[in-house]
């Protein structure tokens, strides 16, 4: 009777938990950054004639985002009336991509006293003050920046440079009396029309 009653104690007080992996960076840290590049590569062209087959040499175009950075070339290269080599034999060219940053920044702007973290004894242990404003605006930015070089597949010889292309995609946010919010909270995707999903080039 004695095992019976245990038994149902702890049925009765069994309880169900979850776990969550967290990513290095935020759904709208990442959205950031991909429509940074996406703006950085629009309108690309290269110094050689269309439909010219282009390797896209990726190997020294590394960091966080890379991946979706290098995709967003070799879109916009399509889009552009290039064709995509899959490697350097089957190329005239071959586009090799640098990085000169893709990353973020962030600036807040507070009427009033930011958040203070002030040491409270000589072990430099500090306490927590939150924010306190009238009106603060928070400006978070993907900022991407790349260039490169074309040359030919074969021989080698330089066919031309690329110059920096530069793209950011901002979100702005405003808070009034630490209470009132308002702007751009995260970013999301323009409303499509059914079927309006794709394009042709």
């Amino acid at each position: 009777m004695r095992l019976l009653a245990i038994g149902t104690t702890l049925l009765l007080t069994a309880c169900a938990s979850t776990s969550e992996t967290n990513p290095g960076r935020t759904a709208t840290e990442q959205l950031l950054m991909a429509r940074a590049a996406d703006l950085a590569v629009d309108g690309l062209r290269l110094p050689i004639p269309p439909g010219s087959r282009v390797f896209v040499e990726n190997r020294y175009f590394q960091g966080e985002g890379s991946a979706y950075a290098t995709s967003a070339v070799r879109g916009a290269l399509s889009e552009a009336g290039f064709a995509l080599a899959d490697d350097k034999s089957q190329a005239d060219a071959v586009f090799e991509l640098r990085a000169g940053t893709m990353s973020l920044e962030q600036m807040r702007r507070v009427v009033g006293l930011p958040p203070l973290a002030v040491p409270i004894n000589e072990n430099f242990n500090v306490v927590s003050l939150p924010e306190l404003s009238l009106y603060s605006r928070r400006d978070r930015v993907g900022v991407a920046e790349f260039s490169g070089f074309v040359y030919d597949a074969r021989t080698g010889a330089p066919l031309g440079a690329v110059t920096p292309m530069v793209g950011e995609y901002r979100i702005r946010s405003h808070k009034v009396l630490m209470m009132v919010t308002w702007g751009q909270q995260s970013a999301r995707p323009n409303e499509r029309d059914p079927g309006d999903s794709w394009r042709e080039f």
